[in-house]
């Protein structure tokens, strides 16, 4: 029994480990027909799943990731929800401005635009849009904004029912640009019709803990493991589905370390 034990602890020890561990950087770079002529590209970081919360992820750790995404120079950031976290297994919990303070520090030439997550609702949106305000993020409900040659649009929380695909789309194609989506969950992609090439999403964790001839315990999907992690082709979406930087339930990771995306977006070769 009590080598049970040891063999317990020591696997719940390296699994906190890997998840307080440095975020792994990801690249993509994605080229579009109807990029403006000699116009460089744009750096786009997505991150998503921030969970603030003790042991694994408290403000520090965030503030330390936001210096490593700024030392990219994005020309835009853009966070797939769920910032807070109310995980029963954690050794600290921090209110709404507290967990979302560090994120302002991020800095990109056409700042930080955010959707809401899960957890968000869960814990209150109104507090969070607050706090997100406060640290100079904007949020996209169901609707779209254009930034430079691309028209970002944001979808609310499909978990929880706050989802408006049609109001979302209809926004992306007024604002007249290149058509990216952000979603927390993926659950939508099967409903994007097929002009909006890019979209990016996270609350899967990427499965969190994925076990050795097993596979992820869960992915919070319907779709299962269709959408659970990474570049993902479906018809005439690219679809990206990041882990996150911070963990759900469980302050673990296994076989799903944390991670953010760099997608250099630009002209599609003639």
């Amino acid at each position: 029994m009590a080598l049970l034990l040891l063999v317990l602890l020591s696997l719940g020890g390296g699994m906190v480990w890997n998840a307080s561990a440095d975020p792994v950087v990801r690249r993509l770079s994605f080229k579009v027909k109807g990029w403006p002529a000699g116009a460089p590209p744009m750096r786009l970081v997505l991150l998503s799943d921030v969970h603030v919360a003790g042991p694994d992820n408290p403000p520090a750790r965030v503030a330390r990731i936001v210096a490593q995404v700024n030392a990219h120079k994005p020309d835009l950031v853009l966070i797939a929800g769920d910032f807070v976290s109310e995980k029963r297994m954690a050794t600290q919990w921090f209110d709404a401005p507290a967990a979302i303070a560090p994120l302002g520090a991020l800095r990109a030439r056409h700042g930080v635009i955010a959707v809401l997550g899960n957890h968000d609702h869960w814990f209150g949106a109104k507090r969070v849009r607050v706090a997100l305000a406060a640290a100079g993020i904007r949020v996209i409900d169901n609707g779209a904004e254009r930034v430079g040659p691309l028209a970002i649009g944001g979808v609310d929380d499909d978990f929880t029912d706050h989802a408006r695909l049609p109001e979302a789309l209809s926004a992306l194609r007024e604002a007249k640009g290149i058509p990216v989506l952000l979603s927390h969950s993926p659950d939508v992609v099967p409903e994007v019709p097929d002009w909006v090439p890019l979209i990016l999403a996270g609350h899967t964790h990427c499965g969190q803990i994925v076990l050795p001839w097993y596979g992820a315990i869960a992915t919070a999907s319907r779709s299962g493991e269709r959408f659970r992690c990474g570049v993902v082709r479906a018809g005439a979406h690219t679809v990206i589905v990041t882990a996150g930087i911070g963990t759900s339930i469980l302050p673990f990771r296994l076989g799903a370390p944390s991670d953010y995306w760099i997608i250099d977006i630009g002209q599609s070769p003639a």
